[in-house]
């Protein structure tokens, strides 16, 4: 079930300093209640053992878990949903798979990914960037800025799509008033926590301003 947890997310990283488990326990630590767990070019086994660790910590914090792709993980543990980029299984396969208490989210970069995702199997919210540059995602389609941003949620509002979009991407604290402002719902976040300097803090001063707005 989608909450107004979804206006904060955090995909999960790695860095030197912190595993993906260690990068959702820092998220949750810090205030935020939505964790996608993304890890890639990982073993199967190390992946599942890996979401049940983060699932136990989401539900101690109450908070919303996600797992990026893997579908049938996701209901085999039980997660609160998946999300599904572009390449990965269609939505309309999900949510077969899945049934209605389950949420999926979709990769879109443009408006015309918007009305595909709308024909083939729309999805309880889009995850839509990249924002700017970033590191944690190969093969990383344009970049958007805020006035792409601006313009996809333009028409959205012209054509009544009300499902909510949530920008990605590079995106750091100081970006974050002027893409809300544009119209996006949410901000979904990895790099730009971990690499602070406190990431706790960092992410108690991502929620204040996210959540005064």
């Amino acid at each position: 079930m989608m909450t107004d947890n979804f206006r904060l997310q955090f995909i999960t990283h790695c860095n030197d300093r912190y595993t993906y488990v260690n990068s959702a326990r820092i998220a949750l630590e810090g205030g935020c209640r939505w964790i996608q767990l993304r890890m890639k070019n990982v073993s199967d086994l190390l992946f599942e053992e890996s979401a049940l660790v983060v699932q136990r910590m989401c539900k101690e914090y109450g908070a919303t878990f996600i797992i990026d792709d893997n579908v049938a993980l996701a209901k085999r543990i039980g997660a609160d949903g998946v999300h599904l980029g572009k390449s990965d299984m269609p939505i309309l396969e999900a949510r077969a798979m899945l049934g209605k208490g389950y949420i999926i989210g979709g990769t879109v970069n443009t408006f015309e990914d918007i009305k595909r995702l709308l024909f083939t199997g729309a999805p309880d919210y889009f995850g839509c960037g990249p924002f700017r540059f970033t590191s944690t995602k190969k093969n990383l389609a344009p970049v958007l800025g805020v006035e792409g941003y601006a313009e996809i949620v333009a028409m959205m509002r012209e054509q009544e799509i009300t499902i909510p979009i949530v920008a990605i991407g590079g995106i750091t604290k100081y970006d974050i008033s002027k893409l809300l402002e544009c119209g996006v719902s949410g901000i979904a976040l990895s790099g730009s926590i971990l690499n602070a300097c406190d990431p706790i803090k960092e992410m108690r001063d991502i929620i204040s301003i996210i959540y005064a707005k």
